[in-house]
């Protein structure tokens, strides 16, 4: 199935959260837009609970398989964890009749605390405080989470099983899953009596260690030392938690050959691949990193460009003949946090991505826009350090939106290029008061100098609207969300496909 993006009419349609002239999504585009950026915090333009309203009213107004597809591509693709559990509730509310709901939530639900986020956000959706409502639950959402539950160990149920609203042991008298062996109904009747032994985890050792009593701060320094090194020769810290404690490592200052150990690890390919990371998390590690005093900080650096590259091996680049524009919004509605929990900016993930696709490019202009455009020249390679660079010059062109200038400057310079990509909030507004608009320069632009170029807008926030039409016809395209996995979306539109295509392939 293709998605027609817009009407027919070439006029603007609305405007946007700037008062700017803007053009409506279709309901398919805009959920995709919405569920890619969801971190369902506030954002500059958008509350939480605003943005959540308006997933559950464009859930429905799009098919059910449609809704279900996009689930399993949040949570497969693009790594993300809550908004797929919203699309399986809302779904749960409006579909009826066949087995889509529980084969979406049994592929859905890869963690068991999800089971219970799941749960808990079912109550809330549907009205009623507490877990009363869990009474009443969808017999096919109970059908999926029985199958769920099935596929997880008493490691995964005693790791997971933490304080909330829904507890597992609540989840699990609601849900009624048949055990599939006595091992694994031993394990239902340890859940319900709160028997699970304690897994070990980096969490519990470092616990255990923060409630002994030490003689002097030197001992617990020292124990501290010796549970991190214990717990990195041991190898069960995950990927995960290996970044985000890079540098809880290095100012326990542990053993250089320690360190060299946790650098293999960040740098092995295998590894890399196996985290499954969003691009920024690299970022974030990256600039915690930098603020320790340590020797062995360099290494650490070497090995988190290492593991970007990794990262980024089978990301679709582009060839010395095709000519690529990456444009980077660091407006000040990107200089917002991705979500309350986070240091990283929107501005962060638009760098990173457009470094990332740089990295990949051998034929290619890079720059910012803000009040002004302008075009910075990097190695292509290190895309940390490229992202840092940007970082410390994001001054240089002030805080508007003006996105149009990247393509006046095209067009003024008559430099012909194939691929323009933007990476942006999509709130672009003109603060100059010329009139001009990103929609008259791009068809300008077409027109007299480079008719076959196509316009790339990479939506990182996903409000809804896009200021220009975005159909073959026009030579734009938009691509949502913060995952490398939005550049898979180029090849199916190079092949006459639409940013859906990915989506509209899972099977259920």
């Amino acid at each position: 199935m293709r998605f027609n993006f817009f009407s027919r009419n070439r006029a603007p349609t609305t405007v946007n959260h700037e008062g700017a002239p803007a053009f409506t999504l279709t309901p398919q585009v805009e959920l995709y837009a919405a569920v890619a950026t969801a971190a369902l915090s506030d954002l500059f333009y958008e509350k939480a609970d605003t943005r959540l309203q308006r997933l559950r009213e464009l859930v429905a107004k799009n098919e059910p398989l449609f809704v279900a597809q996009l689930a399993v591509y949040a949570r497969e693709s693009l790594h993300l964890r809550s908004v797929p559990l919203v699309l399986c509730v809302e779904l749960a509310r409006l579909h009826r009749g066949d087995s889509l709901l529980s084969r979406l939530v049994a592929r859905v639900v890869q963690r068991p605390d999800e089971i219970t986020e799941l749960l808990a956000y079912y109550a809330q959706a549907n009205g009623r405080g507490g877990t009363k409502i869990l009474n009443r639950v969808s017999k096919q959402l109970q059908k999926g989470l029985a199958l769920s539950f099935n596929r997880f160990d008493g490691y995964q149920l005693a790791k997971y099983d933490r304080a909330g609203a829904v507890r597992l042991r609540d989840a699990l008298f609601v849900v009624h899953p048949k055990a599939r062996d006595a091992a694994q109904q031993a394990l239902f009747d340890q859940l319900v009596r709160g028997e699970l032994p304690t897994p070990y985890t980096w969490e519990t050792e470092l616990s255990a260690v923060g409630q002994q009593a030490f003689a002097s701060e030197a001992e617990r320094q020292a124990a501290v030392r010796t549970t991190w090194e214990t717990l990195i020769a041991s190898g069960k810290l995950g990927y995960m938690a290996l970044l985000r404690n890079l540098r809880n490592i290095l100012e326990a200052n542990v053993s250089a050959a320690a360190m060299e150990r946790v650098c293999d690890t960040l740098a092995d390919r295998f590894a890399v691949a196996r985290s499954k990371q969003l691009p920024f998390r690299f970022l974030a590690a990256y600039r915690e990193v930098k603020a320790v005093q340590s020797g062995l900080v360099a290494g650490v650096l070497a090995a988190l460009e290492t593991a970007i590259a990794h990262s980024a091996v089978n990301l679709r680049g582009f060839g010395p003949d095709t000519r690529v524009v990456v444009a980077c919004d660091v407006s000040s509605s990107m200089q917002q946090p991705i979500s309350a929990r986070s240091k990283v900016l929107l501005y962060d993930v638009s760098l990173m991505l457009g470094m990332l696709l740089q990295s990949r490019c051998q034929h290619v202009t890079t720059g910012m826009f803000g009040n002004t455009w302008k075009r910075i020249s990097l190695p292509r390679g290190p895309v940390l350090r490229n992202v840092e660079e940007f970082y410390r010059r994001e001054g240089e062109v002030g805080y508007s939106t003006n996105g149009y200038l990247v393509v006046r400057d095209l067009r003024e310079r008559r430099e012909v290029v194939d691929k323009v990509m933007i990476f942006t909030d999509v709130q672009l507004w003109n603060s100059t008061g010329d009139g001009g608009t990103l929609a008259q320069e791009w068809a300008e632009y077409r027109r007299t100098v480079a008719p076959g170029a196509r316009l790339y807008l990479f939506d990182l926030a996903g409000h809804g609207t896009a200021p220009l039409e975005v159909r073959p016809e026009t030579g734009v395209a938009l691509i949502a969300g913060w995952s490398d996995k939005v550049f898979d979306v180029l090849q199916a539109l190079d092949n006459g496909g639409s940013a859906l295509t990915e989506i509209e392939k899972i099977e259920l």
